[in-house]
Parts: structure tokens; C-alpha cells; sequence
């Protein structure tokens, strides 16, 4: 269905719902924190005001910080009202935190989730730094302080969210009035994809990097079958023998586990005990190589039973984190694990070279539930992802879909339908969980740059293309090493 057609239909549909009252916003129009932001201050509208002054008179946005950045941007970091739940407002609100990066009016935006916590640390992603543009971050709602006290986890979803990203957007379209784009990796690529399926036409493009699909949650073969034929054999089989050996030395190996942690002041209420953290940790070692390394690391496996314990245990915290499964590293993450559980879905996979070493059942232990408090109640609803791919499949338009050959996480992607219009997928051949734009082979990398340059509204679709052929993407500089920091430590 063409996008003429398809608007002319939503407008058809809202027209007795408009007259009815029921296609009213949460916050009504014209009202302080509503949507739009209308209801206030003329600063924000005035284009000679200085930009910290325009946002600080956006209904509902706080100012808390300018924070010194280089000589071309300013940087701000910012609070903003939300509902606690966006179709029950009276149920109160919470501030969620945000950042901008000004470049200039006259640029594009991109808006950016990396679907975390907010980075508060001036950086700009690759869409940003290919457009030159604007940057808007946002915290993700209930990661911590973008948190309501007491927290209804139930308002956690994704629905939920992408009305977050929604009335941010469109307040502070009152400043920004060129061409917008989205963007995330992983779990952020994720939200920046079910924000468009909400709200399709908040922004002009979306580029979601390395972003899972997991449709059906009881179907996780794809897993298997990845870590069956991803690398080569020989690097394979050195992965599984040390991982294996992690739990042939459980007794020595796990003292040290125990012992680190009680230096560090680590618990383990959440996962349960020690002894299940280490083993949950031990399941994560060969997924978290895939992620972050590539094929040429794998020179530095420890050669399994000819490996000595330091090696072990070296290579084990630098895969999993020694205190990656206490309750204090694992609060940081609730909010993820719980739409994991609840929502999203998560991954799970054979394991036949450990059989016999393995204290508890494996899917039962590799699951959200293990990282999430008891006090937290959990139950799945298998709907949410089925939708989303319906939606992308059918009607998603202008979104670039960026994939790592190498990244478990790329096992169960988004795949184009039908219905998708103006949207590609790219995989950078043996990539990893970094993968992006830049890594894509160079008439791949110029094809999808060209989209970007297009859809921000700095080229027709012709001269972006001839645009792209010479178009260098800017390296990583000063400005952006806290942006390289938080894409490595995402999920």
C-alpha cells in the first residue's frame, strides 16, 4: 500500500473518532507537557532566541545542565515530564532524562535511543556524524533515574516507550524544523524500530543497527544453528573446550569467583547463589566472544584442558565479567531483562560439549527470570514481537536494518516483506556486534549512505547517490570516544 493511501486512510478513520473524543492525546493538546508543547512560553518558537533558552521554555522540559563540548556543537542535558502511563496520565508522572547536541537549525536530527541509560558525555552516532546533524538521547524509561518511585514495572513495554520518543520528538520539532532521523543499535535499534511502528511518521528514516527479532520465543533453533557454523571449525572447537573447562575446574575456578565477588562486596540474591551466577556466567563466555570479537581473536582462546587456571579465569572475565552476575552489576539492567521476559523475548541454545558438567536445567537458568527480582512478577506476552514483524514486514517504510555475519545477535533478524517500502538490510561479511555503515562492503556502504543523506533531506534520491560515491564518513574523533564506549558495553 502506498504511503499517500495508506495516510488518507488513518485520516478517514480519525475523523468520526476526532468527533467522538476518543482520538484525543493523553495530555491535551495546548496544555503544559502536552504532545506538542503549545502551551507556553513563545521562546521556544523564536528563532533569534539562544538555543538553551528555546528548550528551557518547552512545557515540561528542565534545562539542568550545558556541559563544555568542541567549538561546533553546544551539549545539554535535560529532564523532561512524562506519564508514568501514557494512556492513564492521572496516574501521575516521572522525568525522563535526555541530551542534545546542537549543531544548528539549519541541520537535520537525529534522535537516538541506545535503549539504555543516557550517556551524559557529548558523542554523536554514525547517522549523526554522516548528516552533520543535530543529536537528541534519551534515557530509556525505567532505567535508572528515568525511573517512577514506586516503579509499576508494567509500564515498562514498548508501547509505552515509543509514546516517549513520540512526545519528545514532537515538542521539540518546535526548534528543529528540518528533516529528522532515528537510530540505535541492539536493543536501541530495536526501540527505534517499534517506535515506527507507532508512530511511523515522526521521523523521515530510521537506521537500526544489529537489532534482534525474536518473533517466537519458544523457537530459538536459528541460535543453534549459528554457533554450529559461525567462524571455522578449528575456532569452534577451541571455544567449546574452554568452556567447558570453566566447569571441569567449577571447584578451583569458582573459589576464586566467590572470593573476587566478596572483595568487590558482590551478592547474589537475584540469581539465586553464587554457584548459579558463576555457571550462568560460564554459558555466556562463548556468545559474549562472538559479539565483541571476531574471527582473528580467536588465537587468544586458552587452549582448553593445556590452559592453566590463571588463563581460564582471565579469559572468563574478560568474556563475562566477574561481577557481571551480582545484584549490583544486574540492577544496573533490570529494566532490559524484564521486557526480555515480558516482551522481547530472549535467546537460548544447545550446549552438548558441557553435557555432564551443568548443576541446573539450561534454559531455566539462561533466561530473564534468573536476572530480574523475584519481588518483580513477570509473565510474557508473545503478541508484541508477532506484531512488530507484521508491521515491518507489511508497512515499515524508510528503515536501513544493519547486521554483523559473526553476531549471535544477528541470528533472528528483521527481514523485509511484502508490504516494506524504501527499506533495506545490509550485513557486514564477518562482522560483529559493532557493526555499522562504514564496515559494509564500499558499494553497499554507499548505497545505504546514500538513503541516509536522502532521507535527512540533504539530497534528492539522484545526487545523494552521487554524493555517497565521494561521501567519507567522519572517523570517530574526541567527540565521540564516550559514544565508542557505550556502543561496546551495549547488550
Amino acid at each position: 500500500m502506498s504511503t499517500k493511501l495508506r495516510r488518507l486512510l488513518v485520516a478517514v478513520l480519525l475523523i468520526p473518532m476526532l468527533g467522538l473524543g476518543l482520538a484525543t492525546p493523553a495530555f491535551a493538546q495546548g496544555e503544559p507537557g502536552s504532545p506538542d508543547g503549545r502551551g507556553g512560553s513563545s521562546v521556544a518558537d523564536d528563532a533569534s532566541a539562544d538555543i538553551k533558552d528555546r528548550l528551557a521554555a518547552i512545557p515540561g522540559m528542565t534545562v539542568t545542565e550545558e556541559k563544555p563540548t568542541d567549538a561546533d556543537h553546544r551539549y545539554f542535558l535535560l529532564t523532561y515530564t512524562q506519564p508514568i502511563d501514557h494512556f492513564r496520565p492521572w496516574l501521575g508522572t516521572f522525568q525522563q532524562r535526555l541530551s542534545v547536541l546542537h549543531r544548528g537549525f539549519d541541520r537535520p536530527t537525529v534522535f537516538y535511543t541506545n535503549g539504555y541509560t543516557l550517556g551524559t558525555t557529548p558523542s554523536r552516532t554514525e547517522p549523526t556524524r554522516l548528516t552533520d546533524g543535530n543529536q537528541v538521547s534519551i534515557e530509556y524509561r525505567y532505567f535508572t533515574p528515568s525511573r517512577p518511585e514506586p516503579a509499576d514495572w508494567t509500564k515498562a513495554g514498548i508501547e509505552q516507550a515509543a509514546t516517549d520518543s513520540h512526545r519528545i520528538i514532537t515538542a521539540l520539532k518546535r526548534i528543529y524544523h528540518r528533516a529528522w532521523l532515528s537510530t540505535g543499535a541492539s536493543k536501541g535499534g530495536m526501540s527505534s524500530t517499534y517506535h515506527r511502528r507507532f508512530f511511523p511518521e515522526d521521523v523521515d528514516g530510521t537506521i537500526a543497527y544489529v537489532a534482534p527479532n525474536d518473533v517466537d520465543n519458544r523457537e530459538d533453533s536459528a541460535y543453534t544453528e549459528f554457533f554450529e557454523n559461525v567462524g571455522t571449525p578449528e575456532c569452534r572447537a577451541a571455544l567449546d573446550a574452554a568452556q567447558r573447562e570453566l566447569l571441569v575446574r567449577r571447584d578451583r575456578l569458582e573459589a576464586r569467583y566467590v572470593a573476587d565477588n566478596a572483595a568487590a562486596g558482590s551478592t547474589f540474591t537475584t540469581t539465586g547463589s553464587a554457584d548459579r551466577a558463576y555457571e550462568a556466567g560460564v554459558l555466556d563466555v562463548v556468545w559474549a566472544f562472538w559479539q565483541y570479537s571476531t574471527q582473528a581473536d580467536c588465537a587468544s582462546v586458552p587452549p582448553g584442558a593445556a590452559a592453566t587456571d590463571d588463563q581460564l579465569y582471565a579469559w572468563f572475565d574478560a568474556q563475562s565479567g566477574i561481577t557481571g552476575n551480582s545484584d549490583q552489576s544486574l540492577a544496573k539492567y533490570t529494566a532490559y531483562y524484564y521486557q526480555a521476559g515480558t516482551q522481547l523475548g530472549s535467546p537460548t541454545f544447545e550446549v552438548p560439549h558441557l553435557k555432564g558438567l551443568q548443576h541446573y536445567d539450561f534454559k531455566e537458568l539462561y533466561s530473564p527470570r534468573t536476572y530480574v527480582p523475584k519481588s518483580i512478577p513477570m509473565r510474557f506476552d508473545p503478541s508484541a514481537m508477532r506484531d512488530i514483524d507484521r508491521w515491518v514486514k507489511h508497512s515499515a517504510e524508510r528503515i536501513i536494518f544493519v547486521y554483523g555475519q559473526n553476531d549471535p545477535w544477528g541470528a533472528e533478524p528483521f527481514r523485509l516483506g511484502w508490504g516494506s517500502e524504501d527499506s533495506y538490510v545490509y550485513t557486514v561479511p564477518g562482522g560483529n556486534h559493532g557493526s555499522n555503515i562504514g564496515k559494509l562492503p564500499a558499494a553497499e556502504s554507499a548505497e545505504a549512505t546514500a538513503k541516509v543523506l536522502e532521507w535527512a533531506g540533504l539530497a534528492d534520491p539522484a545526487a545523494a547517490r552521487s554524493l555517497a560515491q565521494s561521501h567519507q564518513i567522519p572517523p570517530f574523533g574526541p567527540l565521540d570516544e564516550e559514544g565508542l564506549k557505550l556502543e561496546h558495553n551495549r547488550l
